[in-house]
């Protein structure tokens, strides 16, 4: 889309972004109830909407898995093929992509304490190497890269198009409801968990936001519009296919932090959906079982081994289909909006002790609601 179009939808994503990951806090925190998603749900509006609304999170998770399975697959395979590790591509063979998932949903699986202590060193890795690359590519900015002003109706138009990639590359809403949860099993008072909450997101948020910004126009400065083609044509990322084409001097360099980088993001962001998408399915099996029989006669263990298995097996599915992943995410923006922006802003009209969060910032999150749910809409017009 250029820069032009980055920069616009930037403006209005990363502000708006950091208000609704902040209300989304706010309302799952003060809630009667904070098990999962749906309960909470259930509990500021029965059980029938926590169920309605709950499952719209968890097809909101189902496709981040797609996206998130696929690419870790495909992304894996094309540079191990890139470095000459293998002659042909492994993500050719589905079983391949069968085991890779497998051994990450066992990670996953070990607790999330463990899966904490693996993701912090990741994503500190993470952020140092977006820092270093961002820096690093700045001798392979062209000035033609940047583009000329399109015209101001088709900006508007492909910024809201590009809205929910903007938004995606600092987003952690998925890994919010788990970890309020656990403030909340860990803290008596409400009001620490939620100021815990509140203060790791905002470190959060703050780091990301100064990092990949940077990062992200250091890149569009240095990739040109014909390597993001190839990149969509074989549907990897972008440090995918900058692993084939950077030349010169530190390519070498540039090529071997890309890789890490690229697979620490899709692992941790595969992670963090991992436990959202357990959370919001353990949430919708117990609801619909409490209605068949009695809670004490329901068998939790085996209740999450099911979820385990249904999360291979759907993650597997999509790799083999070969879900494409720039598709999926425009497809994904209305669910985002709605159980991003406009539901937690419908909690605030609808119950009386979250009316104190009223005010401009709930418009703002109105507002970009409603464009995530038209930006599919203009994407394929």
């Amino acid at each position: 889309m250029g820069l032009w179009v980055f920069l616009l939808s930037s403006v209005i994503g990363y502000p708006a972004m950091y208000l609704f990951q902040r209300l989304f806090i706010n309302t799952l925190a003060e809630s009667p109830e904070c098990k999962d998603y749906p309960s909470v749900i259930s509990g500021y509006l029965g059980k029938n909407w926590g169920i309605l609304l709950g499952a719209l999170y968890f097809v909101m998770l189902v496709i981040w898995m797609f996206v998130y399975s696929t690419a870790i697959t495909n992304d894996s395979a094309s540079y191990l093929h890139t470095f000459g590790v293998t002659e042909g591509l492994l993500s050719d063979s589905p079983f391949y992509g069968l085991v890779l998932i497998c051994i990450l949903v066992a990670i996953s699986s070990r607790g999330e304490k463990l899966l904490f202590k693996i993701s912090t060193g990741m994503v500190l890795t993470k952020l140092l190497v977006v820092a270093a690359l961002g820096v690093s590519m700045v001798g392979m900015w062209h000035l033609y890269n940047v583009g000329s002003l399109p015209p101001l109706g088709l900006l508007v138009k492909n910024a809201i198009i590009t809205l929910p990639f903007t938004l995606t590359s600092i987003l952690f809403i998925q890994t919010l409801s788990p970890m309020v949860i656990s403030y909340r099993s860990r803290e008596k008072s409400i009001e620490v968990a939620r100021h815990k909450a509140l203060r790791a997101m905002n470190i959060a948020f703050g780091i990301l936001f100064v990092t990949v910004f940077f990062y992200a126009v250091s890149f569009t400065l240095a990739m040109g519009h014909d390597e993001a083609v190839k990149a969509y044509e074989q549907n990897i990322s972008a440090l995918a296919i900058a692993a084939q084409f950077i030349s010169g001097d530190g390519a070498a360099w540039v090529k071997v932090v890309s890789v890490i980088l690229n697979i620490f993001a899709v692992m941790t962001a595969f992670f963090g959906v991992y436990l959202g998408f357990r959370e919001a399915t353990q949430g919708i099996v117990m609801n619909i079982l409490r209605r068949k029989m009695p809670a004490e006669k329901i068998n939790e263990n085996l209740v999450q081994r099911g979820i385990m298995i249904f999360a291979i097996l759907l993650a597997w599915s999509a790799i083999v289909l070969n879900a494409p992943v720039l598709s999926f995410t425009s497809i994904c923006s209305p669910i985002f909006g709605m159980v991003g922006c406009l539901i937690p802003a419908w909690l605030v009209y609808k119950v009386p002790a979250l009316h104190k969060y009223k005010g401009m910032s709930l418009y703002l999150i109105i507002v970009t609601g409603l464009l995530l749910c038209v930006s599919p809409f203009l994407a394929f017009s």
